[in-house]
């Protein structure tokens, strides 16, 4: 009877720790794991239960020691305990062991890494269990009579320790409990360790992500820009969003916003990849629908083999259009003045990688100061609703009072939620507020097609400069349009329109029907022209070219000097 009792305690024992395996590690967070643990323990082993781990796995270390004279630094991470118990005084959760030191048997426990077990506790014995002279005091006024202490370790790496008490009528700890407790810890601690893993892997996307991701808008005339990037709250969601604002030559400027179809460091180092071709291809001012088409090509060129989605729009300020195009990426938002939100139909096009081309653009004209919002699915996402309902709900959440364009990204994801939205994966919401350019900033000027199209050029530079109180720009800016006028009439049919603004730069931009994209030529010494672009591209900040719908554009920017400090003037007297 004896041997069939023991086999059956044995089994009680093993269906026991069959438990723990369901109920402990449910998730991969670290404090959730860690009362688990203590959770499962009270009150069937144990009348009350604490779980420490060491402050280098909660920073994602390897579980090294830390802290003055080789002290395992621990931190309180789970208490769990019975009703008569609930009066003693554990170290509060999230407390580290500098506010109390170490107690005497824990750190035994640690440095040994071999557990402790005190059947009876001894009247002196007290202080070497609870954090404080105090906690020790109410520990014997409540009965508890034995004490055991457990080291985590997982793989290898020393992750913090448990400890266990009992109280009142209840047997003491045996060595069979103490067997029986180690063998729980050491399958706590693989959880408590794939938890360590995951949140240090998840830190370490999540810092890649924000590196890769513009830290501020740059300033753009008649485009103001607010964005959000919020990571995921699962771990798992973490990776592949992004955004970007780059302004144009001419004033104009475009807004990206793309998702990597994965998570995690792959997501995140393919969306570093694309973000650095969209914005290269956008400075060669290359209109949205051929940026979708070359970032497909280098999306495929991929080792990953991953594909994204994609929304690229650019505005131009003179035009007051909106120039878009799509890779499979969910239709854009457009909020009037009256705060009435509509979503624009944007061909959706094939997501990048996918191979399939090319990408069909819409042009949209917006009279009045309007809002433009861009956005990736993890705003939405819900594995309880639908696509088309979230969409829905999302309309409803921007429309109404507009608030300032700062908060407008905070307040759309606030109103999203409250509408019943869940999203569990990363969110980019970029909002783009289309307002007049300051009078006199921009000027557009037709100009005839024939040979005093230069000259007429030139008085209508001289003019405008005088009058914007930059007088030493006029001689450069003179010959800059010289040169671009001169390359209208010769290989362009003849020049369309001249376009002058100035930003934070000067920008002067002549348009043609030519189809040819000029180019610096190699003139040889003894030749008497080919040397135009070369001036240009000594005297300006930078130039360059791009093709539209009926031809193509040449621009070249110069820096505006700011006005001159009180030390500079002083020198320019001496």
């Amino acid at each position: 009877m004896a041997a069939v009792g023991s086999l059956t305690a044995a089994r009680s024992r093993l269906d026991w720790l069959n438990e723990a395996g369901n109920l402990i590690g449910t998730t991969l967070d670290l404090g959730t794991t860690a009362q688990e643990l203590a959770d499962f323990t009270v009150p069937r082993m144990a009348d009350g239960a604490a779980v420490d781990l060491l402050e280098s796995v909660l920073r994602g270390g390897e579980g090294d020691r830390a802290g003055g004279g080789g002290v395992p630094l621990t931190r309180a991470m789970a208490v769990s305990a019975i009703d008569r118990l609930r009066q003693l005084e554990p170290d509060p959760v999230g407390d580290l062991s500098t506010i109390h030191p170490t107690p005497k048997f824990v750190y035994q426990c640690l440095t040994a890494r071999r557990p402790v077990l005190v059947s009876r506790i001894a009247a002196d014995q007290f202080e070497s269990i609870a954090p404080t002279p105090h906690a020790a005091r109410l520990m014997r006024r409540a009965g508890v009579h034995s004490y055991m202490a457990v080291p985590l370790i997982a793989r290898g790496v020393l992750l913090g320790a448990a400890d266990f008490v009992r109280a009142g009528n209840r047997a003491p700890f045996t060595p069979t409990d103490l067997a029986l407790a180690w063998e729980l810890a050491s399958k706590a601690a693989v959880y408590v360790d794939n938890a360590r893993l995951y949140s240090r892997e998840r830190e370490t996307v999540l810092t890649l992500q924000r590196a890769l991701l513009p830290r501020a808008a740059p300033s753009t005339p008649g485009l103001h820009v607010a964005s959000s990037y919020q990571p995921a709250v699962e771990p798992s969601g973490v990776g592949g969003d992004w955004f970007d604002v780059v302004p144009l030559p001419s004033g104009r400027t475009a807004l990206v916003v793309g998702d990597v179809m994965g998570h995690g460091l792959a997501a995140a180092a393919t969306m570093g990849r694309l973000r650095s071709v969209a914005r290269t291809l956008l400075g060669l001012d290359i209109a949205p629908e051929r940026v979708l088409a070359r970032l497909d090509l280098a999306a495929r060129d991929l080792e990953e083999d991953q594909v994204a989605t994609c929304l690229c729009a650019v505005y131009d300020p003179a035009e007051r259009t909106f120039r878009l195009a799509s890779a499979g990426h969910l239709p854009p938002l457009l909020i009037d003045g009256a705060g009435e939100a509509s979503f624009m139909e944007v061909p959706a096009g094939a997501p990048l990688g996918a191979g399939v081309i090319p990408y069909d653009p819409v042009t949209l004209e917006v009279p009045e100061p309007v809002r433009l919002m861009l956005y990736t699915d993890g705003l939405i996402k819900s594995r309880e609703v639908d696509i088309e309902t979230q969409l829905g709900r999302l309309r409803e959440a921007v429309g109404g009072p507009r608030p300032e364009l700062s908060l407008s990204c905070d307040v759309t994801s606030t109103r999203f939620v409250g509408e019943g939205g869940t999203p569990f994966d990363d969110a980019v919401v970029l909002v783009a507020e289309a307002r007049p350019l300051p009078d006199g900033e921009l000027h557009v000027w037709p100009l005839p097609s024939d040979g005093s199209a230069a000259g007429e050029a030139r008085r209508l530079v001289r003019s405008q400069l005088e009058r914007w109180s930059l007088p030493d720009l006029v001689d450069v800016t003179e010959l800059v349009v010289s040169e671009l006028v001169g390359n209208a009439l010769r290989y362009g049919g003849g020049p369309d329109r001249l376009r002058l603004i100035r930003h934070e730069r000067l920008c002067v931009e002549v348009s043609d029907s030519g189809p040819d994209l000029p180019q610096i030529q190699h003139a040889p010494l003894s030749a008497e022209g080919g040397r135009g672009l070369q001036l240009i591209n000594m005297l300006c900040r930078r130039w360059g070219s791009c093709r539209t719908p009926t031809g193509k554009v040449v621009w070249a920017e110069q820096d505006i000097a700011g006005p001159a400090g009180p030390e500079v003037a002083g020198l320019a007297d001496l």
